[in-house]
Formats: structure tokens, C-alpha cells, sequence
């Protein structure tokens, strides 16, 4: 028994382990790549902008989905961005996150012809590896929220891609609580998934051009 409760405990303590120096590796290892400064942000022409539901579960509108569309417009208004790749999850007929954000962008003077729409962004990986892979772009700009950022740079930096993150505002930690310890969890994840076990994209397919 004594034995037992050894193993379990080296055990948790591993897996803690684990979990604490994946997030210290993902945010130390790509925190220069983040800018929260529009005028530091350099130009690059392609922008990734990374999707989520546009109401929550309550049916309000979810201040994530609203900063990253304000942050978007920000940045192709000041010309430090041409185009958008508007990545998210189509998983049914009823949620639709590449149209939703797409209608956001153009409300806000956004013209369609600089939207690109990616309905196979199911998850962040399957976002940055198809804009590479699918888009043909190697150089992006990503946006959304700072605790965010870091994953998706990660991932970008283990594709080789030249990619810098602008970060949309945090809402309230009463809002983003739970999104952020999920985050601490989805960080070893993505070391898993690219290191260990080699994880593709759920759908990649033939190479598309961007809208023109």
C-alpha cells in the first residue's frame, strides 16, 4: 500500500510537473512575438484572425468574438494589414464562426473582397497550420486575446512560420475565467500534439487562393 501511494503520488507530481514547465516553455518561448502596441506591431500583409462563438452560452454578445473583430478593423484601417483569413469552426448548419466574424468585419467597413474565409478552423492548431498548408501563407499577423496568443505562436513556431500576434483586450476575469484555465491546460496539449504525437489538421485538402 505504502508502495502504491508512492507511485500515485510521483505520478501527480509528474504530470504537474508536466503541466507547469509546457506553459512556462509556450509563454517564455514566444513572448517576444506579442505586441499589444499597434505602432510596434510590424507590417505584415496577411492577417489570421482566430474564431469563437459570437454570443455566450447566456446569449449575450461574447466581448472575445467583439475585441478581436475591433482589433481586426484597427489594424486593416491603420494599413498594417491587407487581407484577413477568417478561421473558425463550421461544425453545423447553425454555428457558423468564419461567417459570423466576417459579418462583423464588414459592418464595420471592412470590404469583403480582403476577407478570406476558412470554415475548417476547428481548433487553433487546425488555424495556423492551414494558413500555411491550405492559404500558402508563411508571414501572418494572429489575433486574438493575449492568453491565447502564446499557444498559437507556439504553433507557428514549430511550422516556421514568420508570425507576430497583435492582442485584442482580455473581458473581465468574471468572463474569462474559465477560458483561461482551460488555456493552462490546452498549452501541454499543444506540445503533445506537435512533439509527441504528431497531430494533422482534422481537414486539409487542396491548396486555396486567397480572395482577390
Amino acid at each position: 500500500m505504502r508502495r502504491l501511494k508512492r507511485f500515485v503520488f510521483v505520478l501527480v507530481l509528474v504530470f504537474f510537473l508536466f503541466i507547469v514547465g509546457c506553459n512556462v516553455w509556450v509563454v517564455q518561448s514566444t513572448r517576444d512575438q506579442i505586441y499589444d502596441d499597434l505602432n510596434k506591431l510590424p507590417d505584415h500583409s496577411i492577417a489570421l484572425v482566430l474564431g469563437t462563438s459570437h454570443r455566450l452560452a447566456g446569449g449575450g454578445s461574447n466581448p472575445f468574438f467583439e475585441h478581436r473583430i475591433e482589433t481586426a478593423a484597427k489594424l486593416f484601417k491603420l494599413g498594417k494589414v491587407d487581407h484577413f483569413i477568417l478561421s473558425g469552426d463550421n461544425s453545423t448548419q447553425y454555428y457558423n464562426e468564419p461567417v459570423a466574424m466576417q459579418k462583423a468585419l464588414i459592418e464595420k467597413g471592412i470590404p469583403k473582397e480582403a476577407i478570406t474565409l476558412d470554415y475548417a478552423g476547428l481548433r487553433t492548431l487546425d488555424s495556423v497550420v492551414r494558413s500555411k498548408k491550405i492559404f500558402g501563407q508563411n508571414k501572418i499577423t494572429i489575433i486574438t486575446q493575449p492568453f491565447h496568443s502564446y499557444r498559437a505562436i507556439f504553433i507557428s513556431n514549430y511550422y516556421d512560420m514568420d508570425a507576430v500576434a497583435m492582442v485584442a483586450d482580455e473581458p473581465e476575469l468574471n468572463i474569462s475565467f474559465k477560458v483561461l484555465v482551460r488555456e493552462y491546460f490546452a498549452r501541454p496539449k499543444a506540445v503533445l500534439d506537435l512533439y509527441i504525437l504528431k497531430t494533422d489538421p482534422q481537414f486539409l485538402g487542396e491548396k486555396e487562393e486567397l480572395n482577390s
